[in-house]
């Protein structure tokens, strides 16, 4: 996922260095055959272009809208957890104690104790975020493809 909020000249030239040399080759053989050998039927007017130009600019930005609010939705998602991780921590450190117990624990063994649930609650929350960066792989499949299939 990228996540920085600024990207250098050097950065966009380096990610798109292969499809502009591609394009710049495409460009280039269309110029040679229109302009040197003459191949006058290449010409296009520019009112088709134009407009699938417009229609591709909102194509683009409708997807652009509609991925900022799938990654405004899982921070919303993910803030959340962390807000309740939080809280459940507080929580634990409160109310694990010596007060209703018949054998009483040491402050040391109670700190030990608490520290280590609140630590498998940080591994868990870490190995969540590493599995929801994975990619998925395999095949979706819906509902009725399952039970066509026999599986439930």
């Amino acid at each position: 996922m990228i996540t920085k909020i600024r990207y250098s000249t050097k950065d966009m030239v380096r990610w798109t260095r292969r499809e502009t040399a591609l394009f710049l080759l495409y460009a280039l053989i269309i110029t040679f055959l229109y302009d040197i050998l003459g191949f006058v039927f290449l010409d296009v007017p520019w009112t088709p272009i134009a407009l699938i130009g417009t229609a591709v600019a909102f194509i683009i930005g409708f997807q652009n809208s509609a991925a900022y609010g799938r990654i405004w939705e899982a921070r919303k998602i993910w803030g959340g957890m962390v807000n309740t991780s939080r809280s459940w921590g507080m929580m634990v450190t409160a109310t694990i104690s010596n007060e209703y117990t018949n054998d009483p624990m040491s402050e040391e063994e109670m700190s030990a104790h608490i520290k280590r649930i609140i630590y498998r609650h940080i591994a868990w929350l870490t190995a969540l975020r590493h599995a929801m960066r994975q990619r998925k792989t395999g095949r979706f499949l819906r509902s009725t493809e399952l039970t066509a299939n026999g599986q439930n």
